[in-house]
Parts: structure tokens; C-alpha cells; sequence
């Protein structure tokens, strides 16, 4: 079975932080961030729910497909960092769009976008689904540490959601993979106040919970750098390998937005001019699942992408997890 994707769209917080508002409160500046990132603003929630712009990313997506919400009969939502551990983002997503469908949450860090889409064809091999929502919708602000300079000035909020349906001739090819590293990129996640759990130390497992620091996100840099750079690669030599093409056939390269410097890397390891991918993490910062969707939906509202070009997404995040497909739009 093959799917193509019929409409894509994206929600982004109204709040921009520029590097000079965080050079206020953090020891940095906007030309160090911007000379290691790529990055000068980022979008954070601050009236928004994760909800509200999932829902809304859905909608712009439907409105591209030229369909309604009573169309779909899928939701698959890649996230993170959801308003709620429990129920799932993607059946608040169902609710506000006022479907009665299969709705549920992958967690791929990421790389869950293209995880996502791998699971949604397999609904559509098994004929358990012709029309789905693939979501991805993240609110990194809420797991950073923000006196952490390290990480705090490279992520962003923010949604996007695509369209998928059963046939066409795509994808050519995919790929999923993890190289397992729990340390290098992670969010310890709750405490909880457990007066039984021996794993935290002395009073802490008696008080009413860790810091909000203990359950930030902490990474480790260069591992993180290296493991993208070469991952993405990869990833791109592996997929056109599968599909007997060159990697000079391929149209357009969406790459997750984590540093604008491992693109440009990665764009010079496989020989191909920078014009040829996608940036757009200057302005929204890494959106972690949502990324690949959000630079996705970009280059379709901009005109980039036309009918039969060949598109790779790729994507690596916590774990390491990857996911890569190539389609032909």
C-alpha cells in the first residue's frame, strides 16, 4: 500500500522570544546564539494551550486537503510534551475536531513525525483506514530548564498536522531506527511523592516532588551534534539506495530544524547546494516532533514543492531515534 499527502498546515504561539530578550535574564547574546543555531526568535505558548494549536494545525491541513474533519477516519499525534500525560493529545485533537475515530499518541521523540506516518501506513496496508491526520505538536517550553543556556534558547513551541490517504506511488522508501543512548538527549519525566520509591534520595522521596529542574531536559551537545550529522546522511544514502535513485534526483531535503549548523553540515556531506533544503528553524527554534511537519508545511504554503518532486524528511531526537521517508509529492 502507498499514501500520499493531500494537505499540510502548521500553528505557531503568537509570543516570539528574540536571543536579545533571553540575553537579559541568561549569559549569552543574540550573535552567540545565532552564530552556533541559526536561530534568532522562537514562538512560546503563553495563552495557548498545546490543544488549541494542535487543533488548529489539523484544520489548516483539512483546509488544504479541501476536505472536513467528518472525512477523517485516523489520528495518529507525535508529541512529547503534551497538555496531559493522559488522555492522549491526539483525543483532546478528536474532540475539538468532532471526530468519532482511533486516536492516539506515538512518543519517538523527534523523529515521531516520521514514525507517524510509517504507522499510518500500515493502517492503510491493513485496510483499517483511506484518510488520516498525522499531528505533531510540541510545548518544549514547559520541559526546559530556563537558566540553562545550553538548552533553553534552541527550543520553541508550536504544531503541525498533515494529511495522509491511502494510494498513489509514495513512499519510494522509509526507514526507522534507534541507536539506543538514554543519557545523551532526555526529560527524566515526573517524580511523583511515592513515600516507597527507594530511587530517590532521602528527603526528596518524601517531599511533594522533585524540582522543576530535576525534571527538565538536559543533552549532551556534540553526541547530539555528531549523531545528527551523521544519522541524516545516512539516512539520505540509505533512501535513495532503497529506491535506485541518486541523491542528486532528489527534489527538496527537510531535515529536522535542531541547528541550523548540522544542516548546513549535512548539505555539504552529501554534496548538494543549501538551496535545496528546507531552513526554517531561524525564526521558530527546534519544535522537536513538530519540526519535520512544521518545515514541511512551509515549503508547501511557499510554492517550493511541486506535483512528482522528490522529497526526503528526515529526523533524529532522543534515544536516538531516526525516521526518514522519501516521497514523491
Amino acid at each position: 500500500m502507498a499514501f500520499h499527502i493531500t494537505g499540510t498546515g502548521s500553528a505557531l504561539p503568537q509570543r516570539s522570544v528574540t536571543n536579545d530578550e533571553l540575553s537579559s535574564f541568561l549569559d549569552t547574546s543574540d550573535e552567540w546564539i545565532a552564530a552556533r543555531t541559526g536561530i534568532r526568535e522562537r514562538r512560546i505558548c503563553t495563552t495557548e494551550t498545546l490543544d488549541e494549536l494542535a487543533i488548529a494545525a489539523c484544520r489548516r491541513a483539512l483546509d488544504a486537503a479541501g476536505i472536513t474533519s467528518a472525512d477523517i477516519d485516523l489520528i495518529v499525534c507525535s508529541t512529547t510534551s503534551g497538555d496531559h500525560l493522559m488522555p492522549a493529545e491526539a483525543c483532546a485533537i478528536a474532540e475539538g475536531l468532532g471526530v468519532d475515530c482511533p486516536a492516539f499518541d506515538v512518543s519517538a521523540a523527534c523523529a515521531g513525525f516520521v514514525f507517524a506516518l510509517d504507522i499510518a501506513d500500515g493502517f492503510f496496508v491493513r485496510g483499517r483506514s483511506q484518510r488520516a491526520l498525522i499531528v505533531s505538536a510540541e510545548k518544549m517550553s514547559r520541559i526546559l530548564d530556563w537558566s540553562d543556556r545550553a538548552t533553553c534558547v534552541l527550543f520553541g513551541d508550536g504544531a503541525a498536522a498533515c494529511v495522509v490517504e491511502a494510494g498513489g506511488e509514495s513512499p519510494l522508501a522509509i526507514n526507522l531506527a534507534c541507536k539506543p543512548n538514554l543519557t545523551a538527549l532526555a526529560v527524566p519525566g515526573i517524580a511523583g511523592t511515592s513515600p516507597f520509591d527507594e530511587t530517590r534520595d532521602g528527603d526528596d522521596a518524601r517531599s511533594a516532588g522533585a524540582t522543576a529542574q530535576a525534571c527538565a531536559l538536559t543533552m549532551k551537545g556534540q553526541q547530539v551534534f555528531k549523531f545528527g550529522v551523521t544519522t541524516i546522511c545516512d539516512a539520505v544514502n540509505g533512501l535513495c539506495e532503497q529506491a535506485g535513485i541518486e541523491v542528486s534526483a532528489i527534489d527538496h531535503f527537510i531535515f529536522h530544524q535542531a541547528n541550523e549548523r548540522i544542516i548546513k553540515y549535512a548539505a555539504k556531506k552529501l554534496n548538494r547546494p543549501l538551496d535545496f533544503f528546507q531552513v526554517s528553524i531561524g525564526d521558530t527554534g527546534n519544535s522537536s516532533a513538530a519540526s519535520v511537519p512544521m518545515a514541511l508545511a512551509d515549503a508547501y504554503a511557499s510554492g517550493r514543492i511541486k506535483q512528482g518532486d522528490k522529497v526526503i524528511l528526515t529526523a533524529f531526537g532522543g534515544g536516538f531515534t531516526s525516521g526518514a521517508v522519501l516521497f514523491e509529492a
